[in-house]
């Protein structure tokens, strides 16, 4: 990420917040958060704080597009520009398929494809005015997940909406190809995560990869920031599925 500006939106707190921390550690030279949390927003700048580098925080509901549009503005004005964003926002529901209420199926859907829909809107429209000599213009990674590409009912609707959103990164790279603009998804696994471990789903992790283990979240970063850092400088309308077989 060496001399990039990153936006993470849910970078708050689990995979996005370890994303902010690694771009740090991988050289980024501004970060921004946007999330629903603004405790956890600022808290997630620590790292970027401490090596002295940029860093800017809004706090949004994603889910309607003024609110979206204006706290993206927002950080990219602090920041300077913005040559990354990275879609991690979103909501994990568990629920037998057969009882997903209206209620739920609207939650799921506004969050997780509405919200990205909206960043990556914003992202672009960011690109596409900001000046630079780069072949490439602006950098978009939305993290979808490997359950978009396989039949799970216990998550029905969290899994429709994931696969929307490679449909969505698919459309959005051929849109802005002409701009230079590369967007990309990256689907990881089941992650190791504490959160996974006190749930008590380490188990079903395990048994669901021929690995026998959930990935761990570092693992699963490394893929975004590659599809978002400068050695990309060609990939785009890709899903990158990082499953452990």
């Amino acid at each position: 990420m060496n001399g990039l500006s990153v936006v993470i939106v849910g970078g708050g707190s689990g995979l996005g917040r370890l994303l902010a921390e690694m771009a740090v550690e991988q050289g980024a030279a501004a970060i921004g958060i946007i999330d629903i949390d603004e405790k956890a927003a600022e808290a997630a700048l620590a790292t970027a704080r401490a090596a002295g580098l940029k860093s800017a925080y809004a706090v949004c509901d994603i889910r309607t597009s003024a609110p979206a549009h204006e706290a993206f503005s927002r950080v990219a004005a602090e920041l300077g520009h913005v040559d990354t964003l990275i879609n991690s926002a979103a909501i994990y529901p568990r629920k037998p398929m057969l009882e997903i209420t209206d209620a739920e199926w609207d939650a799921s859907l506004s969050v997780n494809v509405k919200g990205t829909y909206h960043m990556c809107v914003a992202a672009i429209e960011q690109f596409r005015a900001q000046k630079t000599d780069a072949v490439v213009k602006g950098r978009i990674v939305n993290i979808t997940s490997v359950d978009a590409f396989k039949a799970h009912p216990q998550n029905a609707h969290y899994a429709a909406t994931k696969a929307a959103v490679v449909s969505l990164t698919r459309s959005f790279a051929q849109e802005v190809a002409r701009d230079n603009i590369l967007v990309n998804s990256v689907a990881p696994a089941g992650m190791a995560t504490e959160k996974a471990r006190q749930a008590g789903f380490l188990a079903e992790l395990a048994a669901a990869s021929p690995l026998g283990r959930g990935g761990e979240p570092r693992e699963m970063a490394e893929w975004v920031l590659m599809a978002g850092g400068p050695k990309n400088t060609y990939m785009t309308g890709e899903n990158i599925i990082v499953s452990g077989g």
